[in-house]
Parts: structure tokens; C-alpha cells; sequence
């Protein structure tokens, strides 16, 4: 049986954080907004379909990092040498001002503050048994495997195929820390992640 936190006091601690977020940075939410529009054409924000809790879409909202209309064509995965990020963009993703957007999934209900990344159905397909597990709970802005791969695109720089690097490499050891994050979700624990995520 799932803790009172879990079932009634996350979502509560979510909505409460989550707006007051909204409101106290707004004129930051402004200012990077006008900065996005003057660095290069294109919608200030990025909207792209992520698998949700119980394996429903939803639109995740980021900060414009990069030039239009190339998801089509490249790797859903960026390294820090990517040619599709703009200047103004390489400084949002640097800060992860970029993810502030992801306030308004959290409102909305969505997303969490804390809960494993959300992750694009591309590469969710290639570990399907393990998000089945990980898809019962809300994903998050952020959580332990944010936290240990802060530096995930300088990382993938190394590898000549980010993708691969990426299914490979980096995203199973994602999943085992999600894993250990769903084994003991607590109040002071998300707390705790939160706090530690503003000061890496």
C-alpha cells in the first residue's frame, strides 16, 4: 500500500510548490522568454510528446533551445557540441533554465517535482518491461538520475553516436536510479532532491 505522502501529499505539495514557483519567477519566466524570441526564429517555447504516468502522452513544455523544425531529421538526444543549439540556448541548458517551463506540467498535473524523467516513447520502447514499473508514478522535473547526469550532454560529446551512447550507456543506469527512487518516496526525501538540484 502506497504511503498517505505518495497518494494525497505529493500531488498537494506539488500544486503548492509548483505555483508559488510560477508566480515568484515570473519575471523571469519574461525575461528568458524575450531572450529566446531575439536569439533566433521560433516559438519561445518547445513543445514535445512525452510518455506520461500509465504510458499516456503529454506535451512537455521547455524553454526554445535550439533552431525549428529539426526533430525530424536528428537525434532526439543532444550533446553539448550540438550545431542546433542556439547561443541563448547552450546558457539556458547550461543553468537548466531551459526545464522551468515543466512548473506549469507540474500545475497542470502532468508531471511532478520529483519523479523519473519523462521520456520520449522512441526510447522508452527499448525498455518496456522496466517502464512499466516506472510509468505507475508521475514523472518529474527532477530526481537522482538528473541530479547524477547534471553533465549528460558534455558527456555524450565523447561518442561519435549520441543516440546509441545514450540507449546504451546513459539510459540504463537512468532507470536504475528511478527504480531506486520509486523503492522510498518520502516527503523529506523529494525535498532533499530538490534542494540539491538547485545547488548542482
Amino acid at each position: 500500500m502506497p504511503s498517505f505522502y505518495v497518494r494525497r501529499g505529493k500531488r498537494c505539495f506539488d500544486c503548492v510548490a509548483a505555483g508559488a514557483g510560477v508566480l515568484i519567477l515570473s519575471p523571469v519566466f519574461l525575461i528568458l522568454a524575450v531572450a529566446v524570441k531575439l536569439s533566433s526564429k521560433g516559438p519561445v517555447l518547445y513543445r514535445q510528446a512525452r510518455v506520461g504516468q500509465h504510458f499516456q502522452p503529454f506535451t512537455m513544455l521547455k524553454f526554445r533551445s535550439m533552431v525549428v523544425n529539426n526533430d525530424g531529421h536528428h537525434s532526439l538526444v543532444t550533446s553539448a557540441t550540438d550545431a542546433r543549439i542556439t547561443p541563448v540556448g547552450a546558457f539556458l541548458r547550461r543553468f537548466k533554465l531551459d526545464e522551468l517551463p515543466q512548473l506549469i506540467n507540474v500545475v497542470k498535473g502532468q508531471m511532478s517535482l520529483v519523479g523519473p524523467r519523462p521520456e520520449v516513447m522512441r526510447y522508452v520502447r527499448h525498455f518496456q518491461l522496466d517502464y512499466a514499473g516506472i510509468c505507475r508514478i508521475k514523472p518529474g522535473i527532477t530526481d537522482n538520475a538528473a541530479i547524477a547526469y547534471k553533465d549528460e550532454e558534455t558527456l555524450l560529446a565523447a561518442h561519435e553516436n549520441v543516440e546509441d551512447a545514450y540507449i546504451q550507456n546513459v539510459l540504463p543506469e537512468k532507470i536504475k536510479l528511478y527504480h531506486a527512487y520509486m523503492a522510498n518516496i518520502t516527503f523529506v526525501g523529494d525535498l532533499r532532491l530538490i534542494l540539491k538540484t538547485i545547488f548542482c
